[in-house]
């Protein structure tokens, strides 16, 4: 298939928020070959990129000038199915929780945590998405990507992508020099629930399931996170705007010494990760509103359009909400979504 060049494109239904921005220029592509072709294009090779895949992870403050290249590259298929593994490979244009639901539906558990995850396969490694007690980083075998410069097709395993807190070498040292095309997945064999999360925990008490199957914690995890979380397509939002932020031992003593009441989790190099719904809450900002934007009243990490709000809008509000928590707890709250 030959690239269809699209000009003066709306945006709005192209990213969760909702933001009624405009693409000068916009290039779907359907598969690997086409993105190589992109990459060879006299005209459109040379231009600078904005990659797009479900843009549920995406802040537009302006119309993009870069020629954004929306993936829609498809394909669900079982690479390998081991006695020790299973390795499933899908297209970067697949929606997320489709993954996981076909997953599934194929007899294989491991993915159910991560459920209802906004987004698409191949933007799932760049922001080594997470939920419910996993990472992505623990499910992940490798990726195919393609060298926006030399057009030339690389595999990187998981210490190739250097996976770290909601970060990954896509948003650092290879930001906007790759396009992701394919993305493979190892579930361990035998499967083992991941269940040493509270919300899931007070799920299966009230229902009085010891020991719930992989399809049990998947609807389970859909039911905490419709009840939490806002839908995109009722209520523009991009899912948790901010980092949990991780601190050494000292700074979190300090900040238990003012408030013994902080919400912080110990994680096994040392460090606490402190939960930032809870000093949003506590700075004021849970509920409120600036402009057409808001903090979400069920989840303050949860930023929303509330109708016709702007990107411009929705940063101000990050900013003020940013200013406040650092104002009271002396912590800069670090942004989840590419802004634009």
């Amino acid at each position: 298939m030959d690239l269809q060049l699209e000009t003066h494109v709306p945006l709005a239904a192209m990213n969760t928020f909702g933001v009624a921005a405009h693409a000068a220029r916009l290039v779907r592509v359907h598969s690997q070959r086409e993105v190589r072709q992109l990459v060879d294009h006299p005209e459109l090779g040379v231009l600078p990129k904005l990659v797009l895949g479900g843009g549920s992870n995406l802040l537009l403050t302006r119309d993009p000038q870069a020629l954004v290249v929306k993936i829609e590259i498809g394909g669900l298929r079982v690479v390998r199915d081991g006695a020790d593994a299973t390795i499933l490979e899908a297209g970067a244009g697949v929606g997320w929780h489709d993954l996981v639901r076909w997953s599934l539906e194929q007899g294989f558990g491991g993915l159910e945590n991560l459920a209802l995850i906004p987004g698409t396969a191949g933007a799932a490694p760049v922001q080594n998405i997470g939920a419910y007690g996993l990472e992505l980083a623990e499910r992940f075998e490798s990726l195919d990507a393609v060298d926006l410069t030399t057009g030339r097709v690389v595999t990187l395993d998981a210490a190739a992508c250097r996976f770290g807190y909601r970060d990954s070498l896509f948003k650092r040292e290879l930001a906007g020099k790759s396009i992701i095309t394919q993305l493979r997945l190892r579930l361990p064999k035998p499967w083992r629930p991941v269940l040493g999360y509270a919300d899931l925990e007070r799920h299966f008490g009230k229902l009085g399931i010891a020991a719930p199957d992989a399809w049990q914690i998947f609807e389970a995890v859909c039911t905490i996170r419709r009840a939490k979380l806002p839908d995109p397509a009722v209520l523009g939002n991009a899912g948790s705007f901010f980092k949990n932020p991780v601190v050494n031992r000292t700074i979190r003593n300090e900040i238990l010494q003012d408030f013994p009441e902080i919400v912080s989790y110990p994680l096994e190099d040392g460090t606490y990760k402190l939960a930032a719904a809870w000093m949003i809450d506590a700075s004021g900002w849970k509920g409120k509103s600036l402009g057409r934007a808001a903090v979400d009243a069920r989840h303050a990490l949860v930023l929303v359009n509330k109708g016709g709000a702007s990107g411009e809008e929705i940063h101000a509000l990050a900013s003020a909400v940013q200013q406040a928590v650092a104002q009271k707890f002396g912590i800069t709250l670090e942004y989840e979504p590419v802004l634009v």
